[in-house]
């Protein structure tokens, strides 16, 4: 059954390649959504997938790229939306 989730990712994450490494984190799983850079530094996710495809999705965005420092990153469900892919929304 698929969900979706919204998650914010707090600490080093906007200049450090942390929306595409998302973003090929995704495709491999079969998870569709969206990433944004937000104007406070945060980055949100929008992502569509299983439970077991979301918590791997998850156990990623909390880790990041090498350059990425993640002090946080909060887990909201939200209603469904559908998706055809992964997308990087820029700002």
């Amino acid at each position: 059954m698929l969900q979706t989730i919204s998650i914010i990712v707090t600490g080093k994450v906007q200049g450090v390649f942390y929306r595409q490494s998302t973003r090929d984190v995704a495709q491999q799983l079969g998870i569709t959504g969206q990433i944004k850079n937000l104007s406070n530094g945060n980055v949100e996710i929008i992502a569509t997938g299983t439970k077991e495809q979301l918590d791997k999705f998850i156990a990623c965005c909390k880790q990041g790229p090498p350059k990425a420092v993640v002090t946080d990153a909060s887990v909201e469900e939200l209603a469904l939306q559908e998706f055809t892919h992964f997308t990087i929304l820029r700002s």
